[in-house]
C-alpha cells in the first residue's frame, strides 16, 4: 500500500529536520536526505525541489501558529492576563510534537534563516506577536520586555544546560522567567532612578 503523500512530505521534513540539526544546513545534501529516507532523489525532488523549500515548509507551519495566536491575541483586551495567556500559547505550540527540533534548527542555523524569505518572514511575524505581548503599551522598555519574554521561550532549548532536565520542566522555568519581564508592560513607570 502506499503512503499517502502527505505521510511522504512530513516524513522528508522530520528526516530533514534531523539532518539539518545534526549536520548543520550547509552540510546537509539532497542526497543525503533521499539516502536517510531510502528513496531516489528523483522521489525527493517530487515532493521538494530544494533544501530551501523544505526549509520553507517549517516555516510556513509555524507562520500559521502565530498568526492563530495573534488574531487569538487581538480578540482580547490588552491585559497583563492576555500575555500571560498568550505566552503560555506560544510556550505549549513551541513545546509541542517536533516543535522542539525545529526551534534547535532555527537557533542553529540563523545565518542560512537570514538569507532565505521564509527566515525574513519569520522574523517579522515574530516582531507582530512581540506587538501582541506589549500592546497598550508602546515604551521601549514595553517593547523590549515583550521581545525578551518570547526569547526566554526560545533560549530554554539552548540556554538552560542542566541534564536530563523534562520537557516541562523546562517549559515551567521559560513562563516563569518570560512573567518576570511581561509583568511591567502596562504598569505605570516607577520613579527614576
Amino acid at each position: 500500500m502506499r503512503e499517502s503523500t502527505g505521510g511522504t512530505r512530513e516524513r522528508i521534513k522530520a528526516v530533514a529536520l534531523e539532518l539539518f540539526t545534526e549536520q548543520g544546513y550547509e552540510k546537509t545534501s539532497l542526497r543525503e536526505i533521499a539516502e536517510r529516507l531510502d528513496v531516489t532523489k528523483a522521489a525527493l525532488y517530487y515532493h521538494f525541489k530544494s533544501k530551501d523549500e523544505i526549509v520553507t515548509s517549517f516555516v510556513e507551519d509555524r507562520l500559521e501558529l502565530i498568526d492563530e495566536l495573534i488574531a487569538w491575541a487581538e480578540a482580547q483586551p490588552a491585559t497583563l492576563e492576555t500575555r500571560r495567556a498568550l505566552i503560555a500559547r506560544y510556550a505549549d505550540a513551541m513545546f509541542a510534537s517536533e516543535k522542539p527540533s525545529v526551534m534547535r534548527f532555527f537557533e542553529q542555523n540563523q545565518t542560512v534563516l537570514k538569507s532565505l524569505s521564509a527566515g525574513q518572514q519569520m522574523r517579522g511575524r515574530m516582531m507582530k506577536l512581540a506587538e501582541a505581548l506589549f500592546r497598550g503599551d508602546d515604551s521601549p522598555a514595553a517593547q523590549l520586555r515583550a521581545a525578551l519574554s518570547l526569547f526566554a521561550v526560545h533560549s530554554s532549548w539552548f540556554a538552560v544546560r542542566t541534564p536530563h532536565i523534562s520537557d516541562e520542566e523546562r517549559r515551567r522555568i521559560a513562563l516563569e522567567v518570560a512573567d518576570e519581564l511581561l509583568a511591567p508592560i502596562g504598569q505605570p513607570a516607577g520613579p527614576a532612578r
